[in-house]
């Protein structure tokens, strides 16, 4: 049968799959509804009354996320994969020349992902008894196709006598660097503050920090735990404001007062300049570029404090040359004697220095002088540069 090159074709999961999956979703939503109703005490006792709030509260929270697992069911059951063939002439010009380097080429295609952008994907083997770095074939078939193609973090790291599917995607239009900063209050040995760096895709980086409560180890546990619980949701394939409800909850089922940690989230997506700041009790952030220095800032109280919080994103559009600041409190209140965040923000527009590193130790220091060499409360600094990428641009 002859094909037709830029034919768009689809997939998707067996039927049989499917079906499982839809059955397992109903399974979820069913169980989901047994926990609906209002809170209805059936006694007059106060305590008792407490005790079955309490019950409800919790039966609300696990009523929410196996809604939200059947959701993500329902959605992988139904999910459609977009692809085309590539162009023969493309197509011959890969195989010949990676045979040439002892890896087998096949089964060579387009495929389009949510957000529009296509990448390469292809099953590579070699019999090579070593192996080849299948990120030194993304380079090699980068040339060939006089694009910059980079391999996408959920392909196999080597190509192996046994074929393998390898996705190669484009680079992003920018490029992204992080710098941090940190110290601990004078009176204790562990900082309660906490950070964490994700990439759980190519061209999506995520930033967080954690402030617990307190300090110390306690709160250094809360901090750790809340980033940990972000890290897992993230890399599963939760989306950011599900995620952030879901970790919240965690925190609310526990019912202890000191329990309630800070989150302060950035995400960027590289390839398109989108940044997006998710707030939940945490401090200030700033962003600093050409035209000066801009606070960014989102008041509500810390996880677990309530069932349900609701966290209102702040999105801003990157540019070459900016700047991301993100802070724990003990930062913002080392600068109290001159203002707070506005202090903050005179010192990070006076900054020359353009290492994301450097900045945020150049802060840190400030920060300390500030304060008069005193260490009150844990400081944490994290820095974003990010730039433009000129070889990431053009089309697959």
């Amino acid at each position: 049968m002859k094909t037709v090159e830029n034919e768009l074709r689809t997939a998707q999961v067996s039927e049989f799959c499917r079906r499982k999956l839809i059955h397992y979703a109903d399974s979820f939503y069913e169980l989901a509804r047994s926990y609906e109703g209002d809170f209805s005490p059936g006694t007059a006792d106060r305590q008792e009354i407490l005790s079955q709030r309490r019950l409800w509260e919790n039966r609300q929270i696990l009523k929410g996320h196996l809604h939200e697992m059947a959701k993500i069911m329902t959605d992988v059951a139904c999910e459609v994969l977009c692809y085309r063939p590539m162009e023969e002439k493309k197509k011959r010009l890969i195989i010949h020349a990676m045979k040439d380097e002892g890896i087998r080429v096949d089964d060579l295609c387009y495929m389009t992902g949510d957000d529009g952008r296509e990448a390469i994907v292809l099953t590579m083997s070699t019999d090579r008894r070593t192996g080849i770095s299948a990120e030194e074939a993304a380079d090699m078939i980068s040339v060939l196709l006089n694009r910059r193609l980079q391999l996408s973090l959920t392909s196999p790291y080597m190509v192996e006598k046994e074929p393998h599917s390898y996705m190669l995607e484009q680079e992003a239009r920018f490029v992204a660097l992080t710098g941090f900063a940190r110290v601990t209050e004078e009176d204790e040995t562990v900082s309660g503050d906490n950070y964490a760096v994700l990439e759980a895709e190519r061209g999506k980086l995520t930033v967080m920090i954690s402030d617990g409560t307190g300090s110390g180890e306690q709160a250094a546990g809360d901090s750790g735990r809340a980033l940990d619980l972000m890290e897992k949701l993230l890399e599963a394939g939760y989306g950011t404001e599900v995620a952030v409800e879901m970790v919240n909850t965690a925190f609310f089922a526990t019912g202890e007062d000191r329990n309630h940690p800070t989150l302060d989230l950035c995400s960027l997506n590289l390839y398109s300049g989108a940044c997006e700041f998710r707030k939940v009790g945490a401090a200030a952030s700033f962003l600093k570029r050409e035209t000066g220095v801009e606070q960014l800032a989102e008041g509500n109280l810390p996880l677990g404090v309530f069932q349900q919080v609701n966290v209102r994103p702040i999105s801003k559009s990157l540019k070459d040359g900016d700047y991301l600041f993100l802070m724990s409190d003990g930062v913002i209140d080392a600068f109290s004697e001159q203002g707070y965040e506005g202090a903050v923000c005179r010192a990070i527009g006076e900054m020359r220095e353009q290492n994301p590193g450097e900045l945020a130790e150049k802060l840190l220091r400030l920060a300390l002088i500030a304060a008069g060499g005193r260490v009150r409360d844990d400081m944490t600094i994290a820095v974003i540069g990010v730039w433009e990428n000129s070889a990431g641009q053009g089309e697959c």
